[in-house]
């Protein structure tokens, strides 16, 4: 039976295939798709918001977000006025870890209460940004998520 199979598919080779239950010849580029694919790392969104504190009616120049996930280069946060507050959204941070990152309010690092947490700065990037804290000095922790 195995035989019988083995020679119809040997005498169709030279010939165009029309449909029917054949499965088409992958191409070397379609697979090599389906590997990226596989291969590719998981990645999600968020969004970074900053607030005035309450009481502070003094707007600052600029509201930035520096991290692992933008190699510690600064992101700008843009002004909404609906919403009174900075936001922006990054896209393509990779998943299944966790990053380190800061907001800036005119070059300074600040608290962001929406944080995941507090982490000890590893190197001297972590270290320039990183707050005060009564444990020491401090980056904030963003636990990786997946869509």
């Amino acid at each position: 039976m195995l035989g019988y199979f083995r020679n119809l598919l040997d005498s169709r080779k030279g010939s165009p295939r029309k449909g029917g239950p054949f499965v088409p010849e992958r191409s070397s580029s379609a697979s090599r798709s389906g590997q990226d694919r596989a291969n590719r790392e998981q990645t999600f969104s968020k969004v970074f918001r900053y607030r005035l504190p309450e009481g502070q009616t003094t707007e600052p120049q600029s509201v930035e977000v520096v991290g692992s996930f933008t190699h510690w280069q600064k992101v700008e946060l843009h002004r909404d006025g609906k919403l009174d507050a900075w936001h922006v959204t990054l896209h393509h941070i990779p998943g299944n870890r966790t990053h380190h990152y800061m907001l800036l309010v005119d070059g300074k690092p600040v608290h962001d209460k929406t944080s995941d947490g507090l982490a000890v700065p590893h190197g001297s990037q972590e270290e320039y940004y990183a707050i005060m804290t009564e444990k020491g000095p401090r980056v904030f922790m963003l636990f990786a998520q997946t869509r």
